[in-house]
């Protein structure tokens, strides 16, 4: 990937955001952000490294959300992983995409995205980034390998990506990816595949297809006192039997400009209003900088960010528009 910043960028263009933290859990499995605005909540898997010490703690509640999202570019695990929680949070105060509720087993749950697709998996090379507990369960039904940054039996080391992702049919891989740093190198060697960004890490844009990617495999909320208890208990798996549930949108020219065309109405309704805002406080006679110039500034990053996004589709599909 010739840039492998530009996908930072674009999450902390899409963090244009009043809203403060009302709430910052880190969970053994989850990571969570809630703000006071919206009642949004964004989700981040927490790092799979122990610490008896985080320099933070305690300070984060009331921060603006924007703050924490900075973190992205970090690379100690705790802030990065903070930093996407906060970044889902702000996204997903905005209307999910279209998008298919994927049914599930309760008993498998947290494989329901791999339920899905596996009509078109039957003797697939198929490689999954992350070890999702059951995923042994499909080994006979494909050509079926693990990759996982700590292998345990059966898995193959994250180097093997290297190696297999470029031959691989399908790969499904894991959003948690992103905060770790390792999204770009890993997108660039699944090109010639079939590229499934899944978990309830994802961020819901529509702009991951520039990067290879077909599927957004994401959550939805739909029950947050539940979502969150379990998580504060230290679940894992069992968000997905309780307040969370699987989406999938596919990244196609259809459905990113009926999606980013919405995404640039909400934006420059956005906007408009920060414009209004700043007209009346100098109106007012106040000669101080606009309260919101650096939001104002952020949201027209945004929406240059998304016609951009939106131009090559209009140009290439004209029968979509």
């Amino acid at each position: 990937m010739s840039n492998p910043n530009r996908l930072y960028e674009l999450l902390l263009d899409h963090c244009s955001s009043d809203a403060v933290v009302d709430n910052l859990m880190i969970g053994l499995v989850w990571t969570l952000c809630q703000d006071k605005h919206n009642r949004s909540t964004g989700l981040a898997m927490s790092p799979g490294v122990a610490t008896r010490t985080l320099p933070w703690s305690g300070t984060l509640a009331g921060k603006p959300i924007t703050d924490l999202a900075a973190w992205i570019l970090a690379w100690e695990p705790y802030q990065a992983t903070v930093a996407m929680a906060a970044i889902n949070c702000c996204i997903n105060s905005r209307p999910l995409p279209p998008s298919a509720v994927v049914g599930h087993n309760p008993e498998h749950a947290n494989l329901a995205v791999f339920e899905h697709f596996l009509p078109q998996l039957h003797q697939q090379k198929v490689v999954v980034i992350g070890h999702y507990p059951g995923i042994e369960r499909y080994q006979n039904q494909m050509q079926l390998t693990v990759l996982e940054k700590q292998p345990s039996i059966g898995d193959l080391p994250d180097a093997a990506s290297e190696f297999l992702l470029p031959n691989a049919d399908w790969v499904f891989l894991t959003a948690s990816s992103i905060p770790n740093k390792t999204f770009p190198r890993l997108a660039e060697l699944a090109s010639n595949a079939k590229t499934v960004l899944m978990g309830p890490t994802v961020p819901w844009l529509p702009q991951l297809h520039e990067f290879g990617i077909d599927y957004l495999a994401g959550v939805e909320i739909t029950d947050a006192k539940a979502f969150y208890h379990t998580a504060a208990q230290g679940g894992g798996i069992r968000i997905f039997n309780n307040g969370v549930r699987y989406r999938i949108a596919e990244l196609m020219p259809a459905t990113n400009m009926t999606w980013l065309k919405q995404q640039i109405a909400d934006c420059v309704a956005e906007k408009n209003r920060l414009t209004d805002e700043m007209e009346n406080w100098y109106g007012a006679g106040n000669s101080s900088r606009f309260p919101a110039y650096l939001l104002l500034d952020q949201v027209n990053n945004r929406l240059s960010q998304l016609d951009s996004s939106y131009k090559p589709l209009w140009d290439s599909y004209p029968a979509q528009r």
